[in-house]
């Protein structure tokens, strides 16, 4: 069974990732497509809007034969890590490709800024280190350094700032890096941007655009076209039961006790608090009734809305620089869910994978499990429902 795989959010799952797994498995002519898909906290350093078990029905509904979940030290991570656990995950999943959606749609122009920024590293990692200390961030301290090192050829590279281009750079990154036997190939992104509101007259929106929308408008009705109708009715029996959707602004009483309880000390100690941010968080937290004006009052040019949230991520999650630092590789496959294809590639493939599969969490004490397993408690704790301990609970959804 060719298998193909894809690294997503599904925050939540709407038409464009529709057309994404439908070209996917066309261009790749796969038998089985795998989602390594991240848990409740996400990559820009927020609460995923639905749990990841809602986001895994949608999936399977709609042409995705496994969920696997990304754990939580990668995907609340800068874009180099999360692109590594992922791509390792679908490494020891024995994946033949991996998929992405790419505002460039051609596969060459990452091949070739991968192989220009190998051959100058040193240079390039130097400049963005000069560039940061001038009060750049990050990421634009990189795509400065990287647009000084393209040379004049009749290649063309990569354009980094575009978010899904970044992401797809460090998925060929780390494919090399690590030697894996996996094919990368991009889908053009078609319509809607990374960010982009919602237009009239598309079938395809942003998840940030649909997220968006329903939290303005207070109704999921508006956002249908947008979505399979599965996703639709997911979304529409979420909402009856909770009466809302994951976010900061809803979880702000719980983050904000979270850090008025912590010294400036410890909170230097959580992963990516960096440079004394730590009094201008607790300050912040002091002033504000909300969550909207305290990242108005922390956010600056040095300091990215991701960047802070991120920082905030773990401080809610108390997750350390130390744990950070000593996670390396992904050590499990955790299963969130699967349909009859799924499992079939299960059965004939799991001798090969080179890392064990855990579909219930009481089965393992690995560290980085217990990590995502905290995260589910808290996010469901901030919900408002007293809902502890379903990752021990909930077994992988068959569809």
């Amino acid at each position: 069974m060719i298998a193909t795989g894809v690294i997503v959010e599904y925050n939540p799952f709407h038409n464009g990732h529709l057309y994404h797994i439908k070209q996917s498995r066309e261009h790749t002519d796969a038998d089985v497509i795998i989602a390594v898909m991240s848990g409740h906290f996400l990559q820009r350093g927020e609460p995923a809007f639905v749990d990841k078990w809602a986001r895994t029905k949608m999936a399977l509904a709609s042409g995705v034969d496994l969920v696997i979940e990304l754990p939580y030290v990668y995907a609340t991570a800068q874009a180099s890590d999360f692109a590594k656990g992922g791509v390792m995950l679908l490494e020891a999943l024995q994946c033949d490709y991996l998929s992405f959606g790419s505002e460039q749609g051609d596969i060459a122009p990452f091949l070739h800024t991968h192989s220009l920024l190998e051959n100058k590293n040193s240079a390039f990692q130097e400049n963005i280190q000069k560039l940061v200390k001038t009060g750049l961030s990050y990421p634009q301290a990189l795509n400065t350094a990287y647009q000084k090192l393209i040379p004049n050829s009749e290649h063309t590279y990569a354009d980094l700032t575009k978010p899904n281009n970044i992401l797809g750079y460090h998925y060929v990154e780390t494919a090399q890096k690590y030697q894996t036997h996996i094919k990368p190939i991009t889908i053009q992104r078609v319509q809607a941007g990374y960010h982009d509101a919602i237009q009239d007259g598309t079938t395809i929106a942003s998840a940030t655009g649909i997220r968006q929308t329903i939290q303005e408008q207070h109704s999921i009705q508006s956002i249908k076209p947008y979505l399979p109708n599965t996703s639709y009715n997911t979304l529409k029996d979420w909402y009856e039961e909770y009466q809302h959707f994951a976010s900061w602004e809803l979880f702000w009483p719980y983050l904000r006790f979270s850090i008025l309880r912590l010294t400036p000390e410890q909170i230097a100690s959580y992963a990516e608090v960096t440079e004394g941010i730590e009094f201008l968080i607790i300050q912040a937290a002091k002033e504000c009734q909300d969550f909207n004006n305290f990242m108005q009052k922390v956010k600056s040019k040095r300091y990215t809305w991701t960047r802070i949230q991120r920082m905030l991520t773990h401080i809610f999650t108390n997750f350390t620089w130390q744990q950070l630092k000593s996670a390396n590789l992904p050590s499990y496959i955790r299963l969130l869910g699967m349909t009859q294809n799924g499992q079939r590639y299960l059965s004939e493939r799991k001798k090969f994978f080179t890392l064990p599969i855990i579909s219930r969490a009481a089965s393992s004490t690995d560290s980085m499990l217990l990590q995502d397993i905290h995260a589910t408690d808290l996010y469901m704790l901030s919900l408002g429902k007293n809902k502890m301990g379903l990752d021990y609970n909930i077994p992988p959804i068959r569809l």
